[in-house]
This record gives C-alpha cells, structure tokens and sequence, in this order.
C-alpha cells in the first residue's frame, strides 16, 4: 500500500495513537509519532502535525508538550476518562450483581479502549465481593432497553415475568402475561427494579428487572400518573426492604447508641432520633414495609434493637422467632 493512502483518517489515527501511547507518565517525540503514524500508512510533516495536536482539542483529548534538553515530548494530559474514573467504572461493573460474568467482561474491554495501552494493567483488576453470585440472564441489558423505550413513549408493557424451580431453571410464575404501567427503574439490593403502576389491583408496584422475560410494549398509554406526580423513589425503596413488600406502617424502634449508623444509614439522616430511658439506648419512629425481610433486617441486629410497636407488628415479631426456634 503506498505511503499516505490512508491520509483522509490521519487525525482519527493520530488520536488513537496518542490516547493509547501517552499518559500522564508516558512520552512520544514527534519522530516517534510520525514513525507511528507510519505504521498506518499515514504520512506527516513536522509542521501539520502540531496543527493536528491542537485540532485534538475539539474532540476533547488535550496534548501537552514538555521540553527535556533540546528535545520535546507529547503527552496526552485530559481525555473522555481520568484513570481514576475508569478504575471505580470497572470496579462498579465487577461489583453489580445484575450485570452477567460475560457481559462484564464486554464493558470492560470496552472501556479499556479510553486508557493508554500503560493504563491499562491497572484496570485488570479483581473486585471480590463476598456472597456474590452474578446474574445468569443474559438478556438483561436489552430488557432494560425495552423498558426505557417504554417509559419514554408512555406505553403499556406486557411480559412473563420467572422463578427459579427445583431444577434450577427459570419458569414462568402464570401462563398469562403481567400487564403494567411502567414509570421507572431503580437499583436497589444488587438488583435491578422496574417500579410500576398494576391498573388491574390499583397499587404501584416493583419487579425484578432479570426476572422479567418476552416484553411487549403495547399501543395502549400508560396509566397511574397521579400516583407519581409526587412520588418519592427513594422513600420507595427505603421502606420496602430488599423490594419485598408489605403493609406501610409507622414502627418504633429502641436500639443501642452504638447502631445509630446502622439506622441512619437504613432510614436516613431525616428520621428522628432521641435518648431512652434506658441507659445507652435511643429511640426512632420509622415507616417501613413490614415484612419477613424487615423482620429478618431486625434479627440480624440480635440484641441490639427492639421493635416498641405497633403492638401488632410486635406480636408478628414473637411469633416468627417461636415458629423458627421450634424448627431447632
């Protein structure tokens, strides 16, 4: 191939050279450049190439030139992604439960394409989270694109929507289709939630995004507005523990002065906080959905904390722990 025929993607090769060249400890001179440049049957001259540098600019890749002795060298100082910002991007996505083993390994690679070829080892890193299991559905990122298609077009949905059986495959819950109003999506737990209003028992409602299969988005709008003109997403999800539901109610709750940060962190810093009577002991009110995973959220706080009432829930609370102490 003769030299310079692939002058019309000079300035594409130059950015690909220099963002995987160069870093913030990595030099080229302009002969190493041109010599690059080469490579890709690309021609140069000293003169067009700085002007070229510059123009790099306008794609946002910034190239700084440090003099050392009578020579100087080029670097790239700003690109798309700071190291930094590659690595949490790469840990979040090692991290996440919902995004499969594969597809994992997919986003990563493509994200490696914003690092220099130096930068890169760096982000061969291995984020252990203990007790984690990735998702097995594949599917997931295409669902969560219909979804979103959905939402933004004020559509219906329709989908089957699975459980794992004995044999370790997924299986649909009911024959018939869920039919729903979609109006947001939200990670909470690991996992990923479609919130949405059920026309047919009149309640917002949630449902595991990678347990959600064959999606139709129907010709029919969306109903359930008045329900999320003042919704509030977070109070959502931090009610509902783990996105298992159940009856809102205000709960009271005594614990230790030394759990304070677990309450905050589980309610937030809005909830109201004061001393007991007790010595050592503070006291909350607190609207949770009040389920088996709450009350398993308690147990594992052991004696530590203390559910004061409602007298219902309480008595809820006595006979879960005399149904699983009779198991023992």
């Amino acid at each position: 191939m003769p030299k310079g025929t692939n002058q019309k993607f000079k300035l594409y090769y130059l950015a690909k050279i220099m963002v995987e060249k160069t870093d913030e400890g990595h030099f080229l001179t302009m002969p190493e450049i041109k010599a690059e440049l080469d490579k890709y049957d690309v021609s140069a001259d000293r003169k067009s190439l700085y002007e070229d540098l510059k123009a790099l600019e306008k794609l946002g890749i910034v190239v700084d030139m440090v003099q050392e002795g009578r020579n100087y060298n080029y670097h790239v100082t700003s690109k798309a992604f700071e190291l930094a910002e590659l690595k949490l991007l790469v840990d979040s996505i090692q991290a996440s439960k919902f995004i499969t083993e594969k597809k994992s390994n997919g986003l990563i690679k493509k994200l490696t394409s914003f690092a220099s070829e130096h930068e890169t080892a760096q982000l061969k890193r291995q984020v252990v989270v203990q007790g984690r299991i990735k998702a097995m559905n594949e599917s997931i990122f295409y669902v969560v694109d219909e979804l979103h298609n959905a939402i933004s077009n004020n559509r219906k949905i329709r989908f089957l929507y699975l459980q794992w059986d004995l044999n370790k495959e997924m299986v649909p819950r009911k024959e018939e289709k869920y039919e729903v109003s979609p109006w947001a999506l939200t990670w909470n737990d690991e996992n990923y939630y479609l919130i949405a209003f059920d026309e047919s028992s009149g309640k917002i409602k949630h449902y595991r995004v990678d347990k959600m299969s064959k999606i139709d988005i129907l010709e029919e709008k969306r109903a359930g507005k008045e329900h999320f003109e003042e919704f509030d997403m977070a109070a959502y999800t931090k009610m509902n523990f783990a996105m298992f539901g159940g009856a809102t109610e205000i709960v009271r709750l005594r614990f230790m002065n030394e759990l304070v940060g677990v309450i905050i962190d589980r309610f937030g810093k809005e909830i109201p906080i004061h001393k007991s009577s007790e010595e050592g002991w503070a006291e909350t009110r607190v609207e949770v959905a009040v389920s088996d995973q709450f009350f398993g959220w308690i147990f594992g706080l052991g004696n530590g904390i203390k559910i004061l009432g409602p007298d219902d829930v309480v008595s809820r609370y006595k006979k879960i722990l005399k149904e699983v102490s009779a198991l023992y």
